[in-house]
């Protein structure tokens, strides 16, 4: 915010008319960067070649910003462009490959059937048509194109999985698994674990000799000072005297000049904490600072109202006391959590390998069995959504582990299953007869998923693509 108050001429502008010239470059001049040889292909499909114009292009009419796509660099947003780029490409050759067409009759139809260009009469209206595209800032031929590319992709996913009509055993099925009710019996697990009063000292001591790495504390000591007008130049007001001594000072902390020099030559009264560590409520600052605690050095920086200058040193791992109660409930605390997980995993281990048996739940009980009948597959009154689904597989006197939404674990076991067959002239049949080609769709989706996978093969030019991220960088 202060930073605002300085004279604009300081990089402000200069930054401005630079990112007007770089930004065209980067959208439409990548092409041209890689040339010569194969280093223009950024990926291919069989042979077909996705060149780094190609990129560009696609880059550019995603609307995605330079400074979006640098400051994400890192995590991967080049390469999840390429792959949406390859996944159109391919599409587009399949279409290509099948011969699927749509002849400009029937685009020009499609076209002329959209309500919002039709008027109060349901007819095609021209001057609708012509002020959608002036409005949008489209062209007649990319708006057309676009609807063509569109009825493309769904002629070949009607091709795909056109026509599919489910027998009725599967529609009963989905039903049935969506509308049965669970009877279970459950424990909470919560019930049986080992109090955490009753973990002893000793056990604690030796759970922190264990573990000594996880449990050391990093503390550093801080010294700062608050820089305003009033400890600076003794001024009321942000002026060019005050700017021109933070100026100063950042001149120093470049030249390696240590904060007791600055504290001296400006007159300034810092203050110093020794062996801080966060702990205590309302120390935002110094939280902030000893999230730095990394880089040991002299720094600056704005803070709204005022300039924090601050110094870090003397980092060192300490193992504190077990004295300290608030330690050692620390400790307490990671043990307790670490024997219920343990517990859980010995139990799931059981479970799995069928060796957990109905006398194992009665014994873990002791007699705090609770039941519940889940009315549906989406009955969430007592557990998670995959917590229900989880249970929702199983069959009768099967064990789990389940979860609450407060994360709780209860041990369950399936007690009764009721289930009613679909009455075929029931309301929601034609709901759960699209449900299941939905599901069979999507079973036929991934089977020729994995057959393009087998018909094309995708290469990617990884030197390019990495020239291509170190542009945007």
């Amino acid at each position: 915010m202060l930073n605002k108050l300085r004279n604009f001429s300081k990089g402000k502008l200069a930054g401005v008319l630079v990112g007007i010239i770089i930004i065209p470059f980067v959208f439409w001049g990548m092409g041209s960067v890689f040339s010569g040889g194969n280093t223009n292909s950024i990926a291919k499909i069989n042979n077909h070649n996705i060149s780094t114009q190609d990129f560009a292009d696609f880059v550019n009419n995603s609307n995605i910003s330079s400074e979006v796509i640098k400051e994400n660099i890192n995590n991967n947003i080049l390469e999840q462009l390429l792959s949406q780029l390859i996944s159109i490409s391919l599409i587009d050759l399949e279409i290509n490959n099948l011969k699927i067409s749509i002849s400009d009759e029937n685009l020009a139809e499609k076209i002329k059937n959209q309500k919002s260009f039709q008027d109060e009469n349901n007819n095609f209206s021209r001057t609708k048509y012509e002020k959608f595209l002036l409005e949008s800032n489209t062209r007649s031929v990319e708006f057309e194109q676009n609807i063509k590319n569109n009825e493309l992709k769904k002629k070949l996913f009607t091709y795909i999985g056109g026509g599919i009509r489910s027998p009725f055993f599967l529609v009963n099925k989905i039903y049935k698994d969506q509308s049965k009710k669970v009877e279970i019996d459950y424990l909470d697990l919560n019930l049986i674990y080992k109090n955490k009063s009753d973990i002893s000292l000793d056990s604690i001591k030796k759970h922190l000799n264990e573990n000594k790495e996880k449990f050391l504390v990093e503390k550093v000591d801080i010294t700062l000072v608050k820089l305003t007008p009033e400890n600076l130049t003794g001024d009321n007001e942000y002026s060019d005297s005050f700017f021109s001594k933070i100026d100063e000072i950042e001149d120093l902390i470049t030249n390696n000049v240590q904060i007791k020099e600055i504290e001296k030559k400006y007159n300034l009264k810092t203050e110093t904490i020794i062996e801080y560590s966060p702990g205590k409520d309302g120390e935002e600052l110094l939280v902030e600072i000893y999230k730095t605690r990394n880089n040991e050095s002299l720094n600056l920086i704005d803070k709204e109202n005022f300039f924090l200058l601050y110094e870090i040193k003397n980092l060192k791992k300490v193992l504190p006391s077990l004295e300290n109660y608030e330690f050692q409930a620390r400790v307490r605390d990671d043990l307790y959590e670490i024997n219920k997980y343990d517990m859980h995993t010995d139990l799931m281990k059981k479970i799995q390998k069928k060796e957990f048996k109905n006398e194992d739940f009665l014994k873990l009980s002791n007699g705090i069995i609770e039941n519940l009948k889940i009315k549906s597959l989406n009955d969430t009154s007592k557990f998670t959504k995959d917590s229900v689904s989880l249970i929702y597989s199983l069959g009768i006197n099967n064990f789990s582990l389940v979860t609450d939404e407060n994360n709780n674990i209860y041990l369950i076991k399936i007690k009764n299953i009721f289930e009613n067959n679909l009455d075929k002239n029931n309301q929601k049949t034609t709901t759960f007869v699209n449900q299941t080609n939905t599901k069979l769709r999507d079973n036929l989706y991934s089977s020729y998923d994995l057959l393009l996978n087998e018909k094309y093969k995708i290469n990617i030019n990884q030197k390019t693509l990495d020239r291509t991220k170190n542009y945007f960088k």
